[in-house]
């Protein structure tokens, strides 16, 4: 298992937070998402090597932006 943290920009609220863990949870390998709205950090377990793109794109998909 290992964990990865993100930047994720553009969130504001907890509807936002919920989004976002929902879009990456879906992710196949993610194991555990933990977003802290007030940092804008997110932090992703996997069980297995996940792609930074697939990520990247959840993020993207849920309407926000991975900075960095």
């Amino acid at each position: 298992m290992s964990t990865t943290t993100y930047t994720v920009a553009g969130m504001t609220c907890e509807h936002c937070v919920k989004s976002v863990t929902e879009e990456v949870s879906e992710v196949p390998g993610v194991t555990d998402v933990d977003v802290d709205l007030a940092t804008g950090r997110m932090t992703v377990a996997t069980d297995k090597p996940v792609e930074d793109a697939a990520i990247r794109a959840a993020v993207s998909e849920a309407g926000y932006q991975v900075v960095g």
